[in-house]
């Protein structure tokens, strides 16, 4: 190992010394805070026991004092003759009630009080209280031992990924590139084809880590060009059947639309039915393509999901009187923090696609709600068609469409832009289908 490896190494060390001990004096801290209360809680029950025992109770009035006893103490009272000569051995608690305390603070004089309700030395006890927490904070020692024994483990577990980043990072800083290396990485560049397959080969050992590092970087170039290529391709067959349907309409309506009325009104009315659905597909793709680019800002808020919930049950209601709705609402104080309009775009899609693959007449559940482990979700169920399992691992992807819901009307696009709301909202969808039976659809945050 070089020197520098050493150095590195050192540092490491030197840093989970650090963490060890920091760990080491909060649980020492923490221990002997608790200990210390533990002292006072066991002494101050032990006082008022001793009022208990003696008065039968807590006198307010009563006036209460440690003082130390002139006199030499009976050395039977203790474990020992060796502790006779300690002050502490004569300090007693003294309590005084009613007329005698009274007294005993109008005597400043070295007189005795007259009365003395009780008194109780202390010594006894406080060994016993000490030897107790003494016990207490040996074991609490034991456990620190083991603990910081697994937390050492743990700290190195945690810094084992950074000490080989650096001993990486120094092993690069110390490699030496000659003219004939990089000349040999220019022209391994230069000679790389295109192709879907094709990836960088340098064939030089102290290249390696670069060598993986491109091709990390080749294949994510080509998969994201796929995509866009993809989204381009389908975004633009999507667009032209509208156009050719306007501009077929358009030449009808230039040879026969002046003369034959119901050549007009069809042209007219098929027209306004592909401009339409043209706006609500560049309106999608542009929705798509702010939120891509980070131009589509969230407004978050406390949103109480029954309300939003309901909002869009009786909006559909409204809108579709094709299907029977219904809601079922399981809790009524969930509250999720979302965009409000976002997050009711993305049920109004579920609900719109539900609607679309449902017969008339048939039922959509909308409901809302909390798991037992307290996850928030929102509903949509229909009795539609339903969707095989190949089909639900791509339903959320841009122009996708299943084999079945090619005669609906639709862009592909909705799904793809509900997904992005929800994952913008660190939330995920869960999906069960049956085909002929229906699909439901939570969303989970």
């Amino acid at each position: 190992m070089s020197s520098s490896q050493n150095s590195g190494t050192k540092r490491m060390t030197s840093i989970a010394r650090k963490l060890e001990w920091s760990f080491i004096w909060k649980k020492l801290g923490l221990f002997f805070g608790m200990d210390l209360l533990l002292f006072v809680l066991l002494f101050g029950g032990w006082l008022i026991d001793q009022e208990y025992t003696r008065l039968g109770g807590i006198m307010p009035d009563c006036k209460r004092s440690f003082a130390l006893v002139e006199k030499e103490v009976d050395s039977r009272l203790f474990h020992g003759n060796h502790i006779a000569g300690s002050n502490l051995k004569k300090v007693v608690y003294k309590v005084q009630c009613g007329k005698a305390a009274q007294e005993e603070n109008e005597t400043h004089s070295g007189e005795e009080s007259r009365v003395v309700e009780f008194q109780v030395y202390i010594y006894e006890p406080l060994i016993v209280i000490e030897s107790l927490v003494f016990a207490l904070l040996i074991l609490q020692l034991l456990v620190t031992a083991l603990e910081v024994n697994r937390e050492s483990r743990h700290i190195k577990r945690v810094l084992a990924p950074i000490d080989e980043i650096a001993l990486k990072a120094d092993e690069l800083s110390r490699m030496t590139f000659t003219e004939d290396k990089y000349q040999e990485i220019e022209e391994a560049i230069s000679h790389l084809e295109p192709g879907e397959t094709e990836l960088l080969s340098l064939g030089d050992k102290d290249l390696q880590g670069i060598e993986a590092a491109m091709n990390n970087l080749l294949m994510r170039m080509r998969d994201s060009y796929r995509q866009q290529a993809r989204f381009v391709n389908d975004a633009s067959h999507e667009l032209r059947t509208p156009i050719a349907v306007i501009e077929g309409y358009a030449n009808m309506l230039s040879r026969w639309g002046r003369e034959d009325e119901k050549v007009l009104d069809e042209s007219i009315a098929a027209i306004q039915h592909e401009s339409e659905h043209m706006k609500h597909l560049v309106e999608q793709l542009l929705f798509l393509a702010r939120g891509d680019s980070g131009k589509t800002k969230l407004s978050i808020e406390p949103v109480p999901i029954k309300e939003l919930m309901q909002e869009v049950y009786e909006e559909s209601l409204m809108i579709d009187e094709e299907h029977r709705y219904r809601f079922c609402p399981q809790e009524d104080r969930v509250v999720v923090q979302a965009d409000a309009m976002m997050l009711k775009q993305a049920v109004r899609i579920l609900v719109d696609n539900a609607a679309k693959y449902t017969q008339k007449g048939d039922e959509i559940i909308l409901a809302c709600g909390a798991e037992e482990d307290g996850r928030p979700y929102l509903q949509v169920q229909d009795t539609g068609i339903g969707m095989a399992a190949q089909d639900v691992e791509h339903m959320f992807e841009r122009f996708y469409r299943a084999d079945d819901a090619r005669s609906y009307q639709g862009t592909g696009l909705g799904l793809s832009i509900a997904k992005w709301i929800i994952d913008k909202h660190r939330g995920h969808f869960e999906i069960l289908s049956r085909t002929e039976l229906g699909t439901r659809i939570r969303i989970y945050f």
